[in-house]
């Protein structure tokens, strides 16, 4: 079942919400009439024989509702979307009373702020010791962009590196990247199913899968959240009952559902989806956007986090706009049915590809998560999220909040439940440097609105404790400590459930909310025992792996306490400031920067600079 099935608005909540909108749109009403009587040479005449390209509900929305709050979304940034971001300050260039929805210009500052709002689950998006380089040498080669589709000119020694090592990573036989996220599944779906198919969807998925399903031409039904038993019953019934008119069997029929759905941060409960689909002999479209990289003991995803064989999927899409730090997507499978979308998808045929940097930049990032690059970074980077993710939604939980989603998913949605709430949780937020996205109608009914957390394995605890004692004021100031006792009960079983299943059923029974906030229960301790060979010496929580005679400290620690030790090339300087290494007659200098990462410049090629820079692993240790 669904989070949301454990939640409901207290009923002062109801009626201040509704008593707030009501208002909203009766003074709405009153100004437009006042303003039409008042300026009437100003009124924009319709075209004879036109209909308004308009609707007149939306126009009246957007300029007397979402005109006065526009400020809240569409916050523009000036950084790299890191730990912390600078976030763009602005103005409001026109009041509301025109006809015009408020027009808000950059003032030229910016705002130091912590980043809760971006999908950079595992750090990648920012500067990366040992992703940058990689992709500074490929565009170099390969230049910035393609300029050209796939089937055309489009098609490098980059993207099929890509496409294998994606294949390897998800343990398939094939995968295909396009070069958007939403094309992935808006131009996929239609490539699989057509009339007289049955696509069976969860009711919150994405929009992307919806435009795939409408443009489709398939029938499609709606099963509710999560929610496998009616699944079931609506398989059963569809087979029997068979195509409309002429109760034909279905041609094909194929259940989509997500990895995590982006609104509620909760895991698709797959293992059971799964169970019900090969039942009937159903194909099953699992999108991983949101959880690739993020979910699984080493990031694999969805069918790693529950246990299941991803041939036991048919079609496996994802995205590379999240974990990964770079754009587009990828489905993969078995071959057959990878090569067959290579001819037909349109996305494929007629898209531009992925640009070659973009392109290294995700065959990087993999190759740290399975440890090619000779390091445990990409574990570390999994299990630090997880362990962030996990501490910051008991936290929430323990001061009193109403918090969806389910245990390991770096997304966790706040209730708000009141629109006012919502706005001036944004605003109090940003003023206290504090960055993150609220969701409101029409993309969540309009009692249900919510503040929407991201967490990243590149936040530090030090940065999670400020973060929960500013939202620990701002519950306070906007009233949001609901402490709704049922959704609580039901989010610690599922705690219990959650570590039974990872770490074992002896651990299961002292897993507790308060015990995980408090850190009397610590899953790190819990994971390390797991992984831990039998006789192995145990290392302290600080301590690395041997790598080419270096010793690594460990990646999340924070800046001031990050250190290596150069261990290859010839050492010129090392001062507290920067190193400078030569190698083969380049010398490449290194200066720390924010968030434990890494500037360099060298007297060299890019090509030379990288290979110093990489292979020398010149770290300073900051003060």
């Amino acid at each position: 079942m669904s989070s949301e099935d454990y939640i409901a608005p207290p009923f002062f909540t109801i009626i201040s919400a509704l008593f707030i909108l009501s208002v909203a749109t009766l003074f709405g009403r009153i100004r437009d009439v006042f303003y039409f009587l008042l300026n009437p040479g100003k009124l924009k005449k319709q075209n004879e024989g036109y209909a308004p390209i308009r609707d007149p509900t939306e126009d009246f929305y957007m300029r007397r509702m979402y005109g006065r709050i526009v400020d809240c979304w569409n916050r523009p940034i000036c950084s790299a979307p890191d730990a912390w971001v600078d976030v763009m300050e602005r103005t409001r260039a026109e009041d509301t009373t025109g006809v015009e929805v408020a027009s808000i210009v950059p003032t030229g500052g910016s705002r130091r702020c912590l980043n809760l709002s971006s999908y950079n689950y595992l750090g990648f998006a920012a500067s990366d010791p040992y992703c940058t380089p990689r992709v500074q040498d490929t565009i170099q080669q390969l230049g910035v962009s393609s300029c050209s589709s796939r089937v055309h000119g489009g098609t490098t020694s980059a993207h099929t590196e890509l496409e294998e090592l994606v294949a390897r990573f998800l343990g398939v036989e094939a995968a295909l990247t396009y070069g958007m996220g939403f094309a992935t599944n808006s131009s996929t779906i239609p490539a699989l199913v057509g009339k007289g198919c049955l696509i069976l969807s969860d009711a919150l998925n994405h929009s992307s899968i919806v435009a795939g399903t409408r443009q489709s031409g398939a029938k499609v039904k709606v099963f509710r959240h999560n929610d496998a038993p009616h699944l079931d019953a609506l398989l059963r019934q569809s087979i029997a009952e068979g195509q409309p008119r002429s109760h034909r069997p279905w041609k094909k029929i194929m259940v989509i559902v997500e990895g995590v759905y982006s609104m509620e941060g909760e895991a698709c409960c797959l293992k059971e989806i799964v169970e019900v689909a090969k039942k009937y002999k159903a194909y099953i479209y699992l999108d991983e956007a949101h959880s690739i990289g993020a979910l699984g003991r080493t990031g694999r995803g969805c069918c790693e986090h529950w246990g299941v064989d991803p041939n036991d999927i048919d079609i496996m899409m994802g995205t590379f706009t999240k974990s990964f730090g770079s754009c587009g997507g990828y489905v993969a499978g078995k071959r057959e049915t990878v090569e067959y979308l290579r001819r037909h998808s349109p996305a494929h045929l007629y898209a531009c590809s992925m640009a070659p940097g973009c392109v290294k930049q995700v065959t990087s990032a993999l190759e740290v998560m399975m440890g090619l690059d000779g390091s445990d970074r990409g574990a570390k980077k999994v299990a630090q999220l997880h362990d962030n993710a996990n501490y910051v939604r008991s936290r929430l939980l323990e001061m009193g909040m109403d918090v969806l989603g389910s245990w390991d998913s770096p997304v966790m949605p706040i209730m708000t439940y009141n629109a006012a709430k919502m706005v001036a949780l944004s605003r109090i937020c940003l003023e206290r440097s504090l960055a993150m996205v609220i969701v409101g109608f029409p993309a969540t009914p309009v009692l249900l609105t919510r503040a929407r957390i991201c967490i990243s394995a590149a936040h530090t605890r030090e940065d999670l404790d400020w973060a929960l004692s500013v939202l620990d004021e701002v519950a306070d100031l906007c009233l949001l400590r609901y402490r709704t006792q049922a959704l609580y009960t039901n989010v610690e079983a599922d705690l219990k459930d959650h570590v039974a299943r990872h770490f074992g059923p002896a651990l299961a029974a002292e897993a507790t909310i308060a015990g995980l906030a408090a850190g009397s229960f610590d899953m790190t301790r819990a994971r390390a025992a797991l992984r831990a060979p039998a006789g192995a010496k145990k290392q302290g929580s600080t301590g690395g792996a041997k790598d080419n005679g270096e010793q690594v400290q460990h990646e999340q620690q924070p800046a001031a306490k990050r250190t290596r030790t150069v261990a290859v090339g010839e050492v010129a300087a090392k001062t507290p400031a920067s190193v400078s290494v030569k190698l083969n007659g380049v010398t490449a200098s290194v200066t720390p920067v924010a968030n434990g990462y890494h500037k360099a410049s060298a007297n060299g090629t890019v090509g030379a600079h990288a290979k110093a820079f990489v292979k020398a692993r010149a770290v300073v240790a900051a003060k």
